[in-house]
């Protein structure tokens, strides 16, 4: 079973499981972790033992934990993912999130599968193929359009399959799965976990005449995605899960992330429940209770490249952090005056001791540097400007560009750090209180919002309260103390036939014994998500043919795609058969577009028109060289390289190296001649 049709999911990263279980209190419906192992983020594994403890603590509000196992894998490392699935499936978890279909070959436990927004899910017959050979949520592609995710919506079952969808975080510019270029140069696979990240580089962009287009710019960078906006529109369009990307992301952004959008989930979610949109259909929440918060979200103040909410809304011109791919911050004010060992910044803010500052350079570069002492010299009326004097920890010499004039950015508030690095929000469930008399003694019963209870009795000899106004009110007062529990009252029910005295500590163990058996109770009756079955017969591949752009690493992928119709299917391009010019990574995102070249954008302009040509781009850094190709019919751009030699060195020495001899495919496959796989 998917998530039901009218259920909300917001899902929460954890780089480990301290940060998932602050993900939980900060009102996560679920939290997605790294195992020990094969993880698209190599160096955020976690062991077994810390998934455990926190399926322990998300189990308690029936939050749900998803261990990644989304790397392709080659044929000697099928064993270790299958008994880790075996591991992290004992420990708890609910569901297991897959890129490898070699991984459906294998003896998996019972447990859901998800898979990942590495598989590359753009049609609406690739999420109807996923969900019929077994997966219960499927992670679509971020590029999609609210239109377009809608139709996937209309092509799979609601009662089948679930879709989940990036809502915030950083973007890979290419679709997910379809980047090379990070193996191609260092043999780092994005694939396998290891991306260098080469779409973060400044290039030189040239056109075919050896031009200069662009200088020293990060035309491969996207902003950060941002889809606070389009929840609503997301929700009408059939997404149930909503995903918070940032596995490597520390433990204040997990916390702040997560609160904005729990805040404006809440917000729909109790609309939609309160009947005031009568015309549209209820939500509810995945798990139990309601979180409070001890501080003011803002995405903003998180590590951000600024924000875009990429293609969901179409085709946008300023999708792209071009300048840096760093954290500018949020502005601050202005440089008033630059000293031997000091400046001065007029701002309406208050700034601190450790605090970091940013400008741009004459150039157009990001520049920094930390406050070592920050001081107040004129303070203005509230919401006012006031003269900060800052001392940086830096020689002033050395920093380039400060200058009078220059605006300055806070990318480091220490005030907010050390508000989020205490408690900083109360998740609690709540529950109905009852007291009643028998004819030996008191009852308690204590009934949660799933319809749980715990029930604890005494045997005491009555006695009339002498003060019964007294005696009920320090009752309630005692039956609702549930402050070091995960429940409050949302109402407490004294059923006694008179107004017995009851001693205090009667109550207060009536009051814990019915609460660890409302524990015993929840814990029991939790239900992890169930496992799709395949449909039989089984289902058939959209297309007859793969090219390695289908990520086939092992055999048991290969068998996968042939029992499921495919009948050309070409190796990973990890196993190294593309040794000449290929597509190193295929985006939505146009250069010529972003940079006005498009001649989409020139038709109709007069004295354009026609003028401007889709031809090749090419980006050079250092000495690294990509040619752009674009393809215009589906707005699409290919990202063209080779392979280094010193790649394929490093695979020969590795191999030489290894105990257990790497696999992979010997020969492309062709329609006469099936795959075949050995070492090498």
């Amino acid at each position: 079973m998917s998530l039901l049709p009218n259920q909300i999911e917001l899902l929460a990263p954890a780089k480990n499981a301290d940060i998932g279980i602050e993900a939980v209190n900060h009102g996560a419906d679920a939290v997605y972790i790294g195992g020990p192992g094969f993880g698209a983020r190599a160096s955020a594994g976690n062991s077994v033992a810390d998934i455990a403890r926190l399926v322990q603590h998300a189990h308690r509000f029936n939050s749900r934990i998803f261990v990644t196992l989304n790397t392709i894998l080659r044929d000697d490392e099928l064993e270790g993912a299958r008994q880790m699935a075996w591991d992290v499936y004992n420990a708890g978890a609910d569901a297991l999130i897959v890129q490898d279909m070699g991984i459906l070959e294998l003896d998996m436990p019972p447990i859901q599968l998800h898979a990942s927004t590495q598989t590359d899910i753009r049609t609406p017959e690739k999420a109807r193929f996923l969900q019929d050979v077994g997966f219960s949520q499927i992670v679509l592609a971020r590029e999609l359009t609210i239109e377009q995710i809608a139709a996937i919506r209309a092509a799979t079952d609601v009662n089948k399959c679930a879709i989940e969808f990036f809502i915030h975080g950083a973007l890979c510019v290419a679709y997910s799965g379809q980047c090379f270029i990070s193996h191609a140069h260092t043999g780092r696979s994005a694939n396998r976990g290891d991306c260098s990240q080469a779409c973060r580089l400044p290039y030189n962009v040239m056109d075919d005449q050896g031009r200069f287009v662009a200088h020293q710019k990060h035309v491969l960078s996207m902003k950060d995605n941002d889809q606070s906006a389009n929840l609503e529109a997301l929700i009408n369009a059939g997404v149930r899960s909503f995903k918070i990307e940032g596995r490597y992301k520390e433990m204040a952004y997990v916390k702040n992330i997560t609160a904005h959008y729990r805040k404006l989930l809440d917000e729909i979610i109790d609309r939609r429940e309160s009947g005031t949109d009568a015309h549209l259909p209820p939500l509810h929440r995945t798990s139990s209770g309601r979180t409070s918060f001890y501080f003011d979200p803002d995405p903003n103040r998180n590590f951000n490249r600024g924000t875009t909410d990429y293609f969901v809304n179409g085709r946008q011109e300023d999708i792209g952090a071009f300048d840096t791919p760093k954290h500018a911050g949020i502005e601050l004010g202005f440089v008033t005056q630059v000293q031997n060992d000091h400046l001065d910044i007029e701002t309406t803010q208050e700034l601190n001791n450790g605090d970091a500052i940013t400008w741009f350079d004459l150039q157009g570069e990001l520049r920094g540097c930390k406050v070592n002492i920050a001081k107040l010299v004129q303070a203005g009326k509230k919401g006012m400007v006031s003269k900060w004097r800052v001392y940086p920890n830096e020689d002033i010499s050395t920093l380039i560009d400060l200058r009078r004039g220059a605006l300055i950015s806070r990318n480091r508030d220490m005030s907010w750090d050390r508000l989020l690095a205490k408690k900083s929000s109360e998740r609690k469930m709540g529950v109905w209180v009852y007291l009643s008399d028998t004819e030996t003694g008191f009852e308690l019963k204590i009934a949660d919002e799933e319809g749980h209870e715990g029930v604890a009795s005494v045997d005491v000899k009555h006695q009339l309260a002498k003060n019964p106004d007294q005696q009920i009110e320090q009752l309630q007062d005692k039956l609702g103390r549930l402050g070091d529990t995960d429940y409050q009252a949302y109402e407490l029910s004294i059923q006694l036939s008179q107004v017995w005295f009851v001693p205090a500590s009667v109550v207060n163990d009536l009051r814990r014994q019915a609460i660890e058996q409302l524990e015993h109770n929840r814990r029991v009756h939790y239900e992890r998500p169930a496992k799709a079955v395949p449909v039989n017969p089984p289902a058939i591949y959209p297309e007859d043919s793969l090219s390695y752009l289908a990520n086939v690493f092992n055999q048991k992928a290969h068998d996968f795609y042939a029992k499921h119709g495919v009948k050309v299917i070409e190796a990973a391009y990890e196993s190294h058969e593309e040794l000449g010019e290929a597509s190193l990574m295929i985006t939505k995102h146009c250069v010529r577009f972003s940079l006005s070249l498009c001649p989409k954008q020139a038709k109709g302009v007069k004295g354009v028109q026609g003028t401007v040509k889709a031809e090749p781009l090419v980006l050079i850094n250092g000495n690294e060289k990509l040619t752009l190709r674009f393809d215009c019919k589906p707005c699409e751009m290919h990202v063209v390289g080779k392979m280094k030699k010193s790649v394929l060195k490093q695979q020969a020495q590795e191999m030489a190296m290894s105990e257990v001899p790497m696999q992979f495919f010997k020969t492309k496959p062709n329609t006469n001649s099936p795959v075949s796989s050995s070492s090498n």
